[in-house]
């Protein structure tokens, strides 16, 4: 069992796992080059609901008419004024990870952490004053950050990342947005209910090209895009990028290989636009560690090898996070449950990831939301099963809210009658998962889900209604 542990990184991972080990009463100490709460709190998940929540405001002023409500929405947001909000928030937040500490007697070290040797990590303060500290265990949660084109390099003002599209002073009249993950999907949602014209670029043939995503629910979302005419050319990519003194003139044209959803008119093209957004991934943390010094493994880009317990190949040695990359879960609640585990293991215990059950939300309009398999996984797998959609607009909640647009979906194994997946993409979507998330992780039927009374009206009353239907019983649906 450890008795002292150093955590480098204070985010989502790295705090986490500095609380479980301080009650596991392990000696901890946390080493933050940056700011605690890392890219989820700073430049992540908080602040960019926060614009999301402003572009769902938005909405509804401008729908304010349907409500008999006499409200114009002829200005954009303020940015500014949006950006001393997330400033704000983001304090609060910091504060309260600050108060944990304290609270569990956890140190606190600023400054680059470095692995000078095995047991002694060496902390760069700006300063200039460096501090060693031992450890018997070492939990690294340093993270990812914003991944660049090469040859359409970010200058932080007109190609630009996540991290400065969250913080602009000005919305711009147009955006020009690569890759159309969960990052690209959400920030076009959220800059064209501002006024932005959008477009999205993706060299995939589909949007939202996620294994855990079903392909149902893209299409739903791929629909809604429409109706906001938020334009996108699957199957494309950028080929050039051009100053054109006010605006960027961007060359876009087909990817390598053929896709079947391009068009003629995706045969190649050219955008002015204000600001071009490069959400095309996320590159490893992991340069200037010392992990040489210990021999710590990583892949041919950089991310760590660790295993189910949060291991890597050096003993006493853990990673956990984005730190992991895309071979794991690269998500702020994975890596919080990938920090209990490892800190737990540090103090003698013998717990893992289980990576089969976890929830997946994406803040688009509406949100989408999967736990479980997709029924494309299933069937690759030689699963027996059966599937059942009930539309959101089956619900009197939606009708009350005017938020129709949407569907949940289920999939189980014909024979158990158990729950083997479930996918949404309807409002509140990612608040209604959580159900979803523990019936799987229980094992639980149709009939148990059936058998759970459900709220009225609320949007949970679409698992019900999933359930009945399933069981061929449906009342609404």
């Amino acid at each position: 069992m450890a008795t002292r542990v150093v955590i480098i990184g204070a985010g989502p991972g790295g705090y986490v796992a500095a609380v479980r080990a301080a009650q596991m009463g392990t000696e901890v100490t946390v080493v933050e080059q940056d700011k605690v709460g890392g890219t989820c709190l700073n430049w992540g998940c908080i602040p960019s609901k926060i614009m999301a929540r402003c572009a769902e405001i938005t909405d509804l002023v401008k729908d304010a008419g349907h409500w008999g409500i006499g409200i114009e929405a002829s200005r954009a947001p303020d940015l500014e004024a949006l950006a001393r909000r997330e400033r704000t928030v983001i304090q609060g937040q910091a504060e309260g990870i600050m108060k944990l500490f304290k609270r569990h007697g956890i140190s606190y070290a600023v400054g680059r952490g470095y692995i000078q040797d095995s047991g002694l990590v060496t902390v760069y303060g700006e300063d200039g004053e460096n501090q060693e500290i031992p450890w018997d265990s070492l939990i690294l949660a340093t993270g990812s950050r914003p991944m660049e084109l090469p040859r359409i390099p970010f200058d932080g003002k007109r190609v630009i990342s996540s991290n400065e599209a969250l913080f602009l002073q000005e919305v711009p009249k147009s955006v020009l947005i690569i890759g159309a993950g969960a990052i690209g999907c959400e920030f076009a949602f959220i800059f064209s209910a501002m006024g932005s014209a959008v477009t999205l670029v993706e060299i995939l043939p589909n949007i939202l090209p996620i294994p855990s995503v079903d392909d149902e629910c893209r299409k739903v979302i791929q629909r809604e895009m429409k109706k906001r005419k938020i334009q996108f050319l699957l199957g494309n990519e950028v080929k050039g990028l051009e100053d054109r003194g006010e605006k960027l003139r961007v060359t876009i044209g087909p990817s390598h290989g053929k896709s079947k959803t391009r068009s003629r008119k995706d045969e190649g093209r050219t955008l002015e636009v204000e600001r071009v957004l490069v959400c095309i991934g996320r590159a490893p943390n992991s340069a200037h560690l010392g992990l040489e010094n210990l021999g710590v493994k990583t892949d041919a880009r950089g991310w760590i090898i660790a295993n189910d317990r949060m291991e890597t190949n050096v003993p006493g040695v853990y990673a956990i996070g984005d730190l992991l990359g895309p071979s794991k879960v690269m998500l702020a609640h994975v890596a919080s449950a990938e920090g209990r585990v490892a800190a737990e293991n540090c103090a003698g215990g013998s717990n893992f990831m289980k990576y089969d059950v976890i929830p997946h939300v994406i803040f688009t309009r509406p949100e989408v939301a999967c736990v479980g398999l997709t029924e494309k996984q299933a069937l690759e797998m030689g699963i027996d099963i059966d599937t059942r959609t009930v539309l959101f607009r089956s619900l009197g909640k939606a009708h009350v809210t005017g938020e129709i647009s949407g569907l949940a979906k289920v999939l189980w194994d014909t024979e158990s009658k158990r729950i083997l997946g479930l996918h949404l993409v309807g409002p509140q979507a990612g608040d209604l998962i959580a159900e979803a998330t523990l019936a799987l992780r229980k094992g639980l039927t149709l009939r148990d889900l059936a058998d759970t009374i459900h709220a009225h009206p609320t949007f949970s009353e679409i698992m019900a209604e999933l359930a009945f239907k399933a069981l061929g019983r449906p009342v609404h649906a």
